[in-house]
């Protein structure tokens, strides 16, 4: 049985904002009127939801505006919490839709040197703005999108007028919101991310980099309102796919380093103390090193929670003076551990879950202790796991 889920990418060559990640979702499949009718649930009256298509260059996207009579679009973060948190909007909605708002008041209140709780948003405050990261939360959750990735992000350079006057691009408050997040300079004048596409990333977005391994099941394109100088199209695509659910983590820290002065016969120790610290796999090479000596190149893999610890584990019980690491991507199939009944009892095994169908793979430790404590040959023990039915299978509890 394979285990998926919903993901989503965003591929934002063009910037991203609040108006074109909502078309974007309408675009790959959000239906309008189950958006509307939850959007009403917010009752948040005086505007209208104008949903057209809209060609940029040579691709059809989904253009999104918003219509408001509100001429002084003003609201504290307060008041918008009170909003969210009074409608009837469900749960998650509301869980995500106020995470990215918070991102806001923290990013805006940073910037302009005021407590959290005093930020009165200006644009971002409207009507627009609202809809916008009200309805990404309700599109993501109609759709099931369980994660978001993120390509890095464009950052132009010039200047742009906004109620607080003329500032610089990137604005500070996107700034302030893209801390730790992937972006890249751009020569182009003219703002490309704006404070409600930054803070739908920061609070979205699980990974930055690469699309992930997916099977993809849709794609939509939103339209933004500016035609871009350069004449590349001003889209944001949005690529919907399927992606195998696995236990271990799917970004993976590498660690490496050469080793020309250390005894590997405390390989084993060092293998264990790693693998406590948090690492997924430890691997030594044996490799030729500078003035003709034999050495070893050690490489693990760890969850990036675990990497200090792992690294200091290096450092602590080897001669490596330095380490090399880097992120990586990974793909894994989905496993489980459990037992299978033998003639000399139940042996464990990994169920494993491949494209094929499901495989049945002895573990090397409880096979050896079989044969050790019968007397018989490895193989022998291997060959009648190797012949067990996937029926027979007993999952760990």
């Amino acid at each position: 049985m394979t285990n998926q889920r919903t993901i989503a990418y965003i591929d934002c060559f063009s910037g991203i904002s609040g108006d074109m990640f909502l078309g974007a979702l309408l675009d790959a499949g959000l239906p309008v009127e189950e958006l509307q009718g939850q959007l009403a649930l917010l009752r948040l009256d005086g505007y209208t939801l104008n949903v057209s298509k809209k060609a940029c260059g040579a691709i059809a996207a989904t253009s999104l505006a918003v219509r408001s009579a509100e001429i002084h679009p003003h609201r504290s973060w307060g008041e918008i919490r009170q909003l969210i948190t009074s409608s009837n909007l469900t749960d998650p909605v509301k869980k995500t839709a106020l995470s990215i708002f918070s991102l806001l008041a923290e990013a805006e209140a940073k910037v302009h040197g005021r407590p959290v709780d005093s930020v009165h948003f200006h644009e971002v405050g409207g009507v627009d703005a609202i809809i916008d990261i009200v309805g990404a939360a309700i599109g993501l959750d109609i759709l099931n999108i369980s994660s978001l990735h993120c390509a890095p992000l464009p950052m132009p350079r010039g200047w742009v007028q906004c109620a607080h006057g003329l500032l610089p691009l990137p604005p500070p408050a996107v700034c302030e919101l893209l801390q730790g997040v992937p972006t890249y300079g751009v020569e182009l004048e003219q703002e490309l991310v704006t404070p409600t596409g930054a803070a739908i990333v920061k609070g979205l977005a699980g990974a930055y980099g690469p699309m992930p391994p997916m099977t993809m099941t849709g794609v939509g394109y939103g339209a933004g309102s500016q035609t871009l100088t350069n004449g590349q199209p001003n889209l944001l695509r949005l690529i919907i796919g399927t992606s195998r659910l696995a236990v271990e983590a799917q970004e993976v820290e590498v660690i490496e380093t050469h080793l020309d002065d250390w005894s590997p016969e405390t390989f084993p120790y060092l293998t264990e103390r790693l693998f406590a610290l948090g690492a997924l796999d430890v691997a030594l090479i044996p490799i030729q090193m500078k003035k003709g000596r034999p050495g070893f190149l050690l490489r693990v893999l760890c969850d990036r929670a675990a990497a200090l610890a792992v690294k200091e584990g290096i450092l602590s019980e080897t001669t490596a003076i330095g380490l090399r690491f880097r992120t990586e991507q990974r793909w894994t199939l989905p496993r489980e551990g459990g037992t299978v009944p033998t003639r000399w009892g139940k042996v464990r095994v990994k169920k494993v879950t491949t494209p094929a169908g499901e495989v049945l793979t002895p573990e090397y430790e409880d096979c050896k202790r079989v044969a050790m404590a019968h007397g018989i040959p490895l193989k022998e023990v291997y060959a009648e796991v190797g012949c067990a039915e996937r029926t027979e299978f007993t999952k760990d509890i």
